[in-house]
């Protein structure tokens, strides 16, 4: 599978892969500039060996607290509500590589990001159809996937959504990818995604839903996907935060004296984004960009700046954003030991000839 997504991203300007079993792979920058990431490029996290899932007899179980227990296969649930929907989606450790010392984990850049057209149910539909009870807090998502966490201890993927969440329109069943049938590395058959909130919250391989009275504890939810820092209380990782990437020009690029058009995007799970400030002198002084007037909705928004680059000499380039909740990107990230929710200004460094 990991050659075969390699030969594909090599004839598509495609994936950077960071680890092969399980496999790990990330967008390049300059892709993400495209207003839907092509689907060889789409960035892939796994946390075990892919599963091998048969669409014709796949079956999504959904229990506990519910009046009305179900199984339902693939034609079932597109028989009911189809939604269509761009959206931006990002792994919790993106940006990890940028923290000191590194944390373990995957050394994600920046690329484990991408912007896909998603289509399927809302999950929100199928917890009614069960009979969703008043007393379940949270919906489990069980994927096919499962491994050795620690020596000795086997668990399946599992992720808890509060209850407001699983019922919101950004909670989808999804089950085809820019308009084509999920793949295995994608999640396929079905896969759950939750817009605006970070990717491990959205179950590949799913098979289970089960709503729970109580909050769940398993492995993903509570010994890892959290930012965790000496002497303080845990944090979930939930809402992706704020974030401004550069996509042009990248990172070591040598710049032509005269104008420069400097371009990205930025994106925020909490809010859309309201403003993309630029510096080409380290932080010193920032610009204000022009943002895309496209509405974004769930999905990344691009920005732009034109920048007269006078004078010959090495420059540090840092753009951050601000969403309309009024959070705002640090200039510094700030550590934790997992290395997650690493939002930060981005920096990248071009020379002028």
């Amino acid at each position: 599978m990991a050659q075969a997504l390699r030969q594909s991203a090599q004839r598509t300007g495609g994936l950077v892969v960071l680890s092969d079993c399980p496999l790990n792979a990330e967008t390049p920058l300059a892709l993400l500039g495209e207003r839907v990431t092509s689907l060889p490029s789409v960035f892939v996290r796994c946390h075990f060996d892919l599963p091998r899932l048969d669409a014709r007899s796949y079956r999504l179980a959904v229990g506990g607290e519910v009046s009305r227990p179900l199984e339902l296969g693939l034609g079932e649930l597109q028989a009911g509500r189809v939604i269509e929907r761009r959206v931006t989606f990002e792994c919790a450790g993106n940006g990890r590589v940028s923290l000191h010392p590194r944390p373990p984990g995957i050394p994600w850049g920046y690329g484990a990001a991408s912007t896909v057209v998603v289509t399927g149910t809302p999950l929100a539909d199928v917890c009614a159809r069960a009979g969703l009870a008043e007393s379940a807090r949270e919906i489990v998502g069980e994927g096919a996937d499962r491994g050795h966490v620690v020596p000795g201890r086997e668990v399946a993927f599992e992720r808890a959504l509060p209850r407001e969440v699983a019922l919101g329109e950004r909670a989808i069943l999804v089950w085809a990818m820019n308009g084509e049938l999920l793949s295995v590395e994608h999640g396929g058959p079905l896969r759950l995604l939750v817009a605006g909130r970070y990717g491990v919250d959205s179950v590949k391989w799913l098979v289970r839903l089960t709503a729970v009275s109580q909050p769940f504890a398993g492995h993903f939810q509570v010994s890892d996907y959290v930012e965790r820092r000496p002497g303080e209380p845990d944090v979930p990782v939930g809402p992706m935060r704020v974030r401004a990437l550069f996509v042009d020009p990248e990172d070591g690029a040598r710049l032509a004296r005269g104008p420069v058009v400097l371009r990205g995007v930025a994106w925020s799970g909490a809010a859309p984004i309201r403003s993309v400030e630029v510096s080409v002198d380290g932080a010193a002084t920032f610009r204000d960009a022009q943002l895309d007037p496209e509405p974004t909705g769930d999905a990344a928004a691009g920005w732009r700046l034109l920048w007269t680059a006078e004078r010959p000499g090495d420059y540090e380039l840092v753009v951050r954003a601000e969403d309309d909740s009024g959070a705002r990107q640090p200039l510094e990230p700030t550590w934790n030991a997992l290395g997650y929710g690493n939002n930060a200004a981005h920096r990248v460094h071009v020379r002028v000839l």
